[in-house]
């Protein structure tokens, strides 16, 4: 299940707190200018189906986007747990960062936690299945795929360039919760 934990910078073991409801998680996000739905395939998709199958099983919501929002480039990627660099993956999203543009995230498989930290506040949205995370360029945050990673996500942003890890140099990173496997 979903949800959206809301820290104090200065309580990151104890969430203020915690959202289950995708109604409560979307409304509270979209007041930061985040971005979180939830879509549905167009139709079955196998578990090995290939880049083409699973865009054309989201294409609507896809051009819906790209046509909203300016996005030029579409594509799928898929770590697991036999992913010969998963730790270095792990490891290259779990620090704060920035990224210049808007980019969108939708879980087709797996699970992820994105954590943004917005002035004094961090907010873990705890990513699954059909889940959709819209973070406009320049929000700090990490991404924590798990020791054991399973997930294969829809990107959708506008210039390969804008998608450089930009670190902040904070450390806020170390102290929260990790995607506990």
């Amino acid at each position: 299940m979903s949800y959206l934990a809301v820290y104090h910078v200065s309580t990151p073991d104890t969430p203020n707190k915690v959202l289950t409801h995708q109604d409560d998680i979307a409304s509270t996000l979209a007041e930061l200018g985040v971005g979180f739905d939830r879509w549905q395939a167009a139709t079955r998709l196998e578990a090995d189906a290939s880049e083409i199958e699973i865009i054309a099983a989201y294409q609507a919501p896809i051009d819906t986007l790209m046509t909203e929002r300016g996005y030029t480039t579409v594509d799928v990627i898929r770590v697991s747990n036999d992913h010969p660099q998963k730790a270095e993956l792990r490891a290259e999203r779990l620090e704060e960062h920035r990224m210049a543009q808007d980019h969108v995230r939708f879980f087709v498989a797996g699970r992820g936690l994105f954590t943004l930290h917005i002035e004094d506040y961090v907010y873990a949205v705890f990513c699954e299945k059909n889940d959709l995370i819209s973070v406009p360029g320049g929000i700090p945050h990490w991404f924590d795929m798990g020791e054991n990673p399973h997930f294969v996500a829809i990107r959708l942003f506008s210039d390969p360039q804008g998608l450089a890890v930009n670190l902040t140099g904070d450390a806020i990173a170390e102290g929260f919760p990790r995607l506990e496997d």
